[in-house]
């Protein structure tokens, strides 16, 4: 007898709930939605979250068990989110603690000062808690900001506080400002070939702590001269690095993907990809907000290339129903175009979420200090209704309506078993029929609601 379907629903008041779900029937009237299975898309490497260093300090106010049971929601496979490729910085983030580079010796072309010792404290005993959950845990890595005297402006950030950010100063000049289009590291060899070294300093340093790195990207947002560590690039600037950075990701077997692309704009792409020696090395993308409207042209036009989605768009702090939504409709979006892999950002915040630099964003959990408690916010639940369902190396389904209904992703697991994830965005119950393979599934969606149905092989 084969296994039954499973149902499980999540609206703004009652999160992750199972449903009695009904038995494949005949198919009795125009499906709502028909499930190409004979036409798989790409395969989906893994989904994941940032390791931060303000998620580290905030899950520091929980006690042990508690900080565990988080830790095991997030990566122990089968239990909840089953987070697997993750993202953390080299060096100093917007969610670091202060700015710090582990390598700020003027002149160090030689890296003699290269130390990942800050890390110690935060992000590796962060990273190797969830690797007690999940051993094969892999990461990625880009920094926000080359080390201060690598950079034109000798400044880790290139922007002044805005009102988004009132009241946080952090030091810089008027002469020290950067701007977008504008090259702020400084690109002749000696440097670019140093801050390559860099890179395998660190990639090296966490190696031999048993925590792999297994692809880089060359700078997060290299179009965004920001308050908190920031550098921007010029795709020319950025091709001239990877000259460097590549054969010395290469030599360690760690892959050099382009990014993140953080605006609409596929011709910044492009103009990196038209240095043919800079070309040789890159093997995937990483996008994220604005970059979205990149993505689809980068795939039809660069089907070579994998996809990454690098940073879910990270909300006000405040959490709500609204905002999950949203986080719902750009997973759907990078997904829809090729995306390999997809990145939540802040794993866990305290309440309220803000960072060094004044900006207060969301996160998958939020601790609250005083009661030492935690909670997992509208967009855990949201991810988990793909993560938890959608194994690594499951192909993305397509779909096929007649009747307007564009809300939902479909995968095939390795097992052969279909996943099928669909959201109702009206005010009232929706019915639904979903063909698979000559037979129906009907279904009635609670209003306002993220659904998963699980269709076992």
């Amino acid at each position: 007898m084969a296994a039954p379907i499973r149902w499980i629903s999540t609206t703004q008041e009652q999160p992750w709930r199972e449903l009695a779900a009904p038995a494949l029937g005949e198919v009795r009237a125009m499906p709502s939605v028909i499930l190409q299975t004979d036409d798989p898309q790409q395969a989906v490497e893994g989904f994941g979250a940032s390791f931060n260093e303000l998620g580290w300090t905030s899950l520091a106010h929980l006690s042990e068990e508690d900080r565990d049971a988080v830790m095991r929601e997030l990566f122990e496979p089968g239990t909840g989110l089953n987070l697997t490729r993750c993202r953390m910085p080299v060096g100093a983030n917007d969610f670091s603690t202060d700015w710090y580079s582990y390598d700020e010796t003027p002149g160090d072309l030689a890296l003699d000062d290269f130390s990942i010792e800050h890390d110690h404290a935060t992000l590796v005993p962060f990273i190797q808690a969830a690797q007690r959950h999940q051993p094969d845990l892999t990461l990625w890595a880009s920094p926000w900001s080359p080390p201060t005297w690598m950079k034109t402006n000798g400044h880790y950030a290139a922007a002044k506080a805005s009102p988004l950010a009132a009241g946080v100063d952090n030091g810089i000049r008027d002469d020290q400002l950067g701007a977008e289009g504008t090259d702020m590291m400084r690109l002749d060899d000696e440097t670019l070939a140093a801050y390559a070294s860099y890179f395998g300093r660190f990639v090296d340093a966490y190696a031999e702590l048993g925590i792999p790195v297994t692809m880089v990207m060359p700078q997060n947002e290299f179009n965004s001269a920001q308050i908190f560590p920031s550098c921007t690039w010029t795709p020319e600037g950025l091709a001239a690095f990877v000259r460097h950075l590549g054969p010395e990701m290469a030599s360690r077997g760690v892959d050099v993907f382009l990014g993140t692309l953080e605006r609409a704009d596929d011709g910044l792409v492009e103009r990196v990809l038209a240095d043919a020696t800079a070309a040789e090395w890159i093997s995937g993308i990483g996008a994220q907000w604005a970059g979205k409207g990149a993505v689809a042209y980068l795939h039809r036009h660069h089907p070579e290339l994998a996809i990454y989605q690098t940073e879910q768009e990270c909300g006000d702090g405040s959490n709500d129903w609204r905002l999950a939504r949203h986080a719902w409709f750009v997973m759907k979006h990078f997904l829809l175009h090729g995306a390999t892999a997809y990145m939540y950002w802040n794993m866990s915040l305290l309440e309220g979420g803000v960072s060094r630099w004044g900006w207060a964003q969301n996160s998958l959990v939020t601790v609250d200090p005083d009661t030492g408690s935690y909670v997992f916010t509208h967009e855990h639940y949201m991810l988990k209704h793909v993560s938890h369902f959608v194994a690594a190396g499951a192909r993305r389904i397509p779909t096929l309506s007649y009747t307007g209904h564009e809300n939902q992703l479909v995968f095939r697991n390795p097992d052969g078993s279909l996943a099928i994830v669909v959201q109702n965005d009206l005010g009232e119950e929706m019915p639904m029929t979903f063909m698979i393979d000559g037979q129906a599934l009907e279904v009635v969606l609670p209003a306002d609601s993220l659904n998963t149905l699980l269709v076992p092989a």
